[in-house]
């Protein structure tokens, strides 16, 4: 029972915690992305098509990140060099995303392909309880895990993440160090939003391998949520990310066991845990116990310093 559930919250999970990881990047560089939900459609939908006609996964997981990725480019061009209001630029995204892969994906919906198949981790795959869910996954499952550790090394071990989040909270003296923040920050927002790109791929090639309209389901703003609540690092996100999917797999577990309580109720656990995890994470930032990027938010103009 408990092999199932964790298996269960590890698959639910990883779509969050891809589109997590996507996210806080962005929000490291200072760009607050609200386009998360609208950039997994677009993965997802890209995804799954050229999966379909290419007959190969691999060639749909390339095409999930690139098409996100041309996505995130547009909000980039409206923020980073047009200065553009980085709340409405997100919003318009996520709008768009909605649209554009209802419009194309309307011929493929409800067609099916081979999904991603499980990968075995010899010896680690036998573990009793945490063999299964967490060493016997799809490949995305994994690459999850190593973008977890990936990022956490950038931006906290090498020079390019401690410029990326100089950037995010003292553009002034980035740009004054010889730090091309314009650059920065338009790269991260395009291989931030390629990632973000990855979640959506996962719904459509390994969760439930079809493509359907607004698959993403809110998953995109769960996302945005728990960049708050993660402080800014991919080791807490990989926590509320996994907090997040536990409670969509009891939910699911609840509904198959023929509970009494209602489905509409069950199905609302994870959007009102997402409030709650807002209204507490909102609560920590006025006492201090977390700091979000000092510019996050705010256009830099190297003709106006303060």
């Amino acid at each position: 029972m408990i092999e199932m559930l964790l298996d269960a919250t590890v698959r639910a999970s990883t779509p969050i915690l891809l589109a997590t990881l996507g996210a806080l990047i962005n929000e490291r560089a200072g760009i607050i992305n609200l386009g998360i939900e609208g950039l997994m459609l677009m993965g997802a939908l890209a995804g799954f098509a050229a999966a379909l006609g290419s007959g190969s996964l691999f060639v749909g997981i390339l095409a999930a990140f690139f098409a996100a990725m041309l996505g995130g480019a547009i909000h980039a061009l409206i923020t980073v060099p047009l200065k553009g209001n980085q709340i409405v630029s997100g919003l318009a995204l996520t709008m768009f995303g909605i649209g554009v892969t209802s419009l194309f994906g309307r011929d493929l919906v409800g067609r099916t392909l081979d999904g991603f198949q499980r990968l075995a981790i010899p010896g680690l795959s036998r573990l009793p309880v945490v063999g299964k869910p967490f060493f016997n996954q799809d490949i995305l499952i994994y690459l999850s895990f190593l973008l977890v550790a990936a990022i956490a090394i950038f931006l906290f071990h090498t020079r390019w993440g401690l410029a990326l989040r100089t950037i995010g909270e003292f553009p002034a003296v980035a740009d004054t160090s010889g730090i091309p923040v314009s650059r920065y920050r338009f790269l991260a927002v395009m291989i931030g939003s390629g990632i973000v790109g990855l979640g959506g791929a996962y719904l459509s090639l390994a969760y439930t391998p079809m493509w359907m309209e607004n698959m993403a389901a809110g998953r995109g703003w769960i996302a945005v949520a728990l960049v708050i609540f993660a402080s800014w690092k991919s080791g807490r996100a990989l926590f509320g990310a996994y907090l997040f999917g536990g409670i969509t797999a009891l939910q699911l577990r609840f509904q198959a066991m023929g509970t009494t309580v209602s489905a509409h109720i069950l199905q609302m656990m994870p959007y009102l845990f997402t409030i709650l995890v807002l209204v507490v994470s909102t609560m920590r930032l006025k006492k201090g116990a977390a700091r979000q990027p000092a510019s996050l938010g705010l256009p830099y103009d190297r003709e106006d310093r303060t």
